[in-house]
């Protein structure tokens, strides 16, 4: 029986969700709005 006191300590990794495709996606999207900013301020400076 767990009390309020205590907190479940999940004692399995296996069930742990694997996070490097979400780490993939991410990076890839930051990468994206980098450039676009960048373009941007390229564009705004050299006119």
């Amino acid at each position: 029986m767990v009390t309020k006191n205590q907190k479940h300590v999940n004692t399995n990794p296996e069930s742990e969700p694997n996070l490097k495709g979400t780490l993939i996606s991410v990076s890839i999207l930051g990468a994206i709005l980098l450039v676009t900013w960048i373009g941007a301020l390229m564009l705004f400076l050299l006119r």
